[in-house]
């Protein structure tokens, strides 16, 4: 079935700048229908094989692409600045639990359990392991990031998608509503609009500005599918702050600067990007940048915990000085 037209882009103007305008999910004749899977997010029982399906063509990466968005890095790449921050990402130390189906006495029977398994297998045992839960580790004492929610298998209903149906990642993470003060919110809410409306803003009510997101598939040419998935997802994310930066003239700060980051994996490998805009006059264009790629299950598993602590990073050294933690500093 053909997808519905995404609503053109309108503006409002606050303070003298010009912002993108929320619309209406669907005419108010319908809102009563709809509220209660926007609210609860009843996409979650979507089967996962539905919400993949446009992914698998890879014409879909053509689709991107005729609209800005590119699975490929620009021709002049990333800012050294974000270069040395990833870096720093994977080189920085984090600690990793000792009591956890990765310690190293059951690990290969841990992976050799989901070989030829199900995405969700895979999701039970292993992405714990790959991409910690921002907000577990908030409840066990990590109360800096207390600001920060995730979403597990929730439809973005929120958003307003680049191509094609709305993102659903597996995982996702971005930001409370908690986490603006009042004034913050009083200049969000005309950029929001209610629980009704979409916007460039917003993954669901409960989220704002999306940073990170993981995806999981299993079979052939399977993280090629999800890497699509994510391309998406995070094109959306990139979108939101350049445009909030845009409106009050400063987007150029942005330009090839890494905003949001994704991991692609199955029951062996791991695919992490950086995903960054290029922004030229009035026009952006989106890019991600490869990370790092490997087989977490070689060596012993030596590598391992690489992503976890990559993760745990983003968290704790990238999420509290990044362009999202400055949204209204000017």
């Amino acid at each position: 079935m053909e997808q519905a037209p995404h609503p053109a882009v309108q503006y409002v103007e606050i303070d003298g700048f010009q912002y993108p305008r929320p619309t209406q999910k669907a005419p108010a004749s319908l809102r009563r229908k709809q509220s209660d899977s926007s609210l609860t997010g009843s996409s979650d029982q979507k089967k996962r094989e539905n919400k993949s399906a446009p992914y698998r063509d890879a014409r879909y990466t053509t689709l991107l692409a005729a609209k800005g968005s590119f699975m490929d890095k620009s021709n002049e790449g990333i800012t050294t600045t974000s270069m040395e921050n990833y870096k720093s990402l994977l080189s920085s130390n984090q600690t990793v639990s000792n009591d956890s189906m990765f310690r190293d006495a059951i690990f290969e029977i841990t992976c050799r359990s989901v070989q030829d398994r199900n995405e969700s297998r895979v999701i039970r045992s292993i992405s714990p392991y790959i991409v910690p839960s921002a907000e577990d580790l908030a409840i066990m004492g990590a109360t800096n990031l207390n600001c920060l929610i995730e979403n597990v298998n929730e439809g973005w209903t929120g958003s307003i998608p680049i191509e094609g149906p709305r993102p659903q990642p597996d995982y996702s993470v971005g930001f409370r509503r908690s986490a603006f003060t009042d004034d913050q919110l009083y200049r969000l809410d005309p950029l929001i609009g209610s629980v009704f409306d979409t916007s460039f803003f917003v993954a669901t009510y409960r989220m704002y500005s999306p940073f990170l997101t993981c995806e999981v598939k299993c079979g052939a040419a399977a993280l090629d599918i999800v890497d699509r998935q994510n391309a998406h997802s995070m094109t959306l994310a990139v979108r939101a702050i350049v445009e909030l930066y845009r409106a009050v003239k400063r987007e150029k700060e942005l330009n090839r600067e890494i905003l949001a980051f994704s991991i692609s994996h199955d029951n062996t490998t791991i695919r992490i990007y950086g995903h960054y805009p290029v922004t030229e006059n009035s026009k952006t264009t989106f890019y991600r940048h490869p990370i790092k790629r490997f087989d977490f299950t070689s060596e012993e598993g030596a590598d391992k915990w690489t992503a976890y602590k990559f993760t745990k990073n983003i968290y704790n050294i990238w999420m509290p000085n990044s362009p999202y933690t400055n949204l209204f500093s000017y």
